[in-house]
């Protein structure tokens, strides 16, 4: 009577070890494709069939490669790794009800890159990608969208510094709350750019940053923020922190506030930007600093907070 559950110990073991593969079997390049199975070594004429399986077919600091377009089911990074999707490939993960299609649980050396997926929580899923730890964050060609909490949540719990970097890239229609959220809980920095980014429709901000001891230095360049239900771009150093944002050649439009900056050490840097048709333009309060370099455009926005601070171009 006890010999069924030993059988089927040793029919799942012998299931994994023929489908996971081996340590000496992993590679530097892994593919997937939506006619793929989770089997074997990933290779490009026997492809893998989800992001997930193919991560254990990968070496650490490898990369997997969408062959076709279609859904590749959600992920748990936690090595090294990219993830390519090439132009004309629309790779994509539908995030479960309340859940997270990409969580990174990488390691303090681990660099990870994704690049042309598509992520959407179809109004239900709580994110589209929630870093928790890790060296660094590159995200190119990638679009975020119908989430019901940030889009991007990028929390930082380390006394090193850790690094995002997003290019080409949009945060929309997020129902829940922000588009991309940068949150420091420790006394480390992270240094954070977004270059052609776009921040539209989202219920609260388009981008908050706020901390809890850390210093946050970002910079925003060619990009939008437009249409956000609260503040297109927020930072609140909670007085224990410093959090600085320069956004330059930025379009910020149609939102309850263009950008605000809280708290001593909170301080915008605004240069070559246009604010306009926002209920208030900028809010600069208990101890935060809004700075113009002279060369923005103020049109149309409503009664703003604070005094704007001047900056010296050189």
């Amino acid at each position: 009577m006890r010999a069924a559950p030993i059988f089927a110990s040793l029919a799942t073991l012998l299931a994994f070890f023929s489908f996971a593969p081996s340590a000496s079997a992993q590679r530097a390049r892994v593919f997937v494709s939506v006619l793929g199975i989770d089997s074997g070594s990933c290779q490009a004429t026997v492809p893998c069939r989800t992001f997930a399986f193919a991560q254990t077919a990968v070496l650490p600091g490898g990369e997997i490669s969408v062959l076709d377009t279609g859904g590749y089911g959600t992920i748990i990074i936690t090595q090294a790794l990219s993830i390519v999707a090439p132009p004309g490939i629309e790779a994509s993960i539908a995030a479960p009800q309340n859940g997270v299609a990409i969580t990174i649980n990488a390691g303090p050396n681990d660099k990870v890159s994704l690049r042309g997926l598509t992520l959407d929580g179809a109004g239900s899923a709580q994110s589209g990608i929630a870093f928790n730890s890790g060296a660094s964050l590159t995200i190119e060609d990638c679009i975020i969208r119908n989430m019901t909490g940030a889009g991007l949540f990028f929390i930082s719990n380390t006394t090193t510094t850790e690094t995002l970097s997003v290019s080409n890239s949009r945060f929309n229609d997020n129902t829940g709350n922000q588009g991309v959220y940068i949150l420091s809980f420790s006394s480390g920095a992270v240094n954070a750019s977004f270059d052609r980014a776009e921040f539209s429709n989202n219920h609260l901000e388009g981008l908050d940053v706020q901390t809890g001891g850390g210093t946050i230095t970002i910079a925003v360049t060619d990009s939008v923020a437009a249409s956000n239900g609260d503040i297109a771009f927020r930072i609140n150093s909670g007085n224990v922190g410093a959090i600085n944002l320069s956004l330059t050649h930025c379009l910020i439009a149609n939102n309850s506030v263009g950008v605000e900056a809280a708290k001593v050490n909170a301080t915008i840097w605004l240069a070559q930007s246009t604010l306009t048709g926002n209920a208030a333009g900028y809010m600069a309060g208990i101890g935060g600093v809004v700075n113009s370099f002279g060369d923005n455009y103020f049109v149309a926005n409503g009664p703003n907070t604070g005094l704007l601070g001047s900056a010296t171009r050189q």
